[in-house]
C-alpha cells in the first residue's frame, strides 16, 4: 500500500503541476452546463436532473479518456517509464496508483457540475440518490478507463492526443449526453445510443439518481465493451513491454 500511494502522489504532483490537464477535464462539462443545460432545461426539475448525470459522465469520460490515453503515452516517451517497469515491484503498485490518480481529477472535475446544478438548476436529489448516482459515475467510468489505457499503450502520444479527442465527442454525442433528458434525443441518437457505453454509463446514472429504468440492450452492451477494452488494454500493454524489453 505504501508503494501504491507513493505512486499516487507522484502521479498526482505531475499531473498537477500542469494545471490545463485538470482545468481542462473540469472546464469544459462546466461550460457545457452553462450553456447548454442552464439556460434549456435549468427551470425543469427532471430536465435539468437528468441532464445533471449526463453532464457528470462527460466529465468522467474526459478525464479518463485524456488522462489514461495521453498521460500513459506521453510515460511511455520518458525515460523513467523503462526503468519503473525494470522494478521488482512489478507494474500493480503503479496501475492502482495511477487508478487513484484519476478518481482524483475525477473528483475535481464532476465538481463544478454539480456546483452549477445546485445553484443554478432545479435538479434535486436525496442524499441517497446523490451518493448513489456518484457510486454508478464511478462504476460507469470503467470502459473509458480500459479504453484510455488502451489508447495510451496501443499509440505513440502524438497518435494518442488525437484518436482520445477523436473518440471522445462522437462518444459523447452518438451516447445522448449532450440531448438532455432520453425522449429529447434526435431519432438517430436514439438507435446508436444503446450501443455505446456512454448511455450504459448515463443510464446507469439516471437509474441510481431518478426514477428511470435501464435498458437491458445499454447495460449489454456496456458489458461488453468492457470486456473488449479490458483485452485491448491488457493485450496493448504486453505487446508494449515485448517490444522495448524483449
Amino acid at each position: 500500500m505504501s508503494l501504491v500511494l507513493t505512486h499516487a502522489r507522484y502521479q498526482f504532483l505531475e499531473t498537477v503541476r500542469v494545471p490545463m490537464s485538470v482545468i481542462g477535464s473540469s472546464v469544459f462539462p462546466a461550460l457545457s452546463m452553462l450553456f447548454f443545460v442552464v439556460p434549456f432545461a435549468g427551470k425543469d426539475a427532471v430536465a435539468a436532473t437528468y441532464a445533471t448525470g449526463a453532464m457528470l459522465v462527460f466529465a468522467v469520460m474526459s478525464a479518463c479518456l485524456f488522462t489514461y490515453g495521453i498521460g500513459v503515452a506521453e510515460d511511455r516517451a520518458q525515460p523513467w517509464d523503462p526503468y519503473l517497469r525494470t522494478l521488482p515491484a512489478g507494474p500493480l503498485p503503479r496501475f492502482t496508483g495511477r487508478i487513484l490518480t484519476v478518481m482524483a481529477i475525477m473528483g475535481i472535475a464532476v465538481v463544478p457540475v454539480l456546483l452549477i446544478a445546485a445553484f443554478l438548476t432545479e435538479a434535486t436529489v436525496t442524499p441517497a440518490q446523490l451518493l448513489l448516482g456518484l457510486a454508478a459515475v464511478l462504476l460507469g467510468s470503467i470502459p473509458f478507463t480500459l479504453m484510455g489505457l488502451f489508447i495510451g499503450y496501443a499509440l505513440p502520444s502524438k497518435a494518442a492526443i488525437v484518436v482520445a479527442q477523436v473518440v471522445f465527442f462522437p462518444m459523447a454525442v452518438g451516447g445522448g449526453l449532450l440531448t438532455g433528458p432520453p425522449e429529447n434525443a434526435p431519432e438517430f441518437i436514439q438507435v446508436i445510443a444503446p450501443y455505446l457505453p456512454t448511455r450504459g454509463a448515463v443510464e446507469l446514472v439516471w437509474a441510481a439518481s431518478t426514477d428511470f429504468s435501464p435498458n437491458a440492450v445499454s447495460l449489454v452492451a456496456l458489458v461488453v465493451w468492457v470486456a473488449v477494452f479490458g483485452a485491448l488494454s491488457v493485450w496493448a500493454y504486453r505487446r508494449d513491454e515485448g517490444r522495448r524489453f524483449s
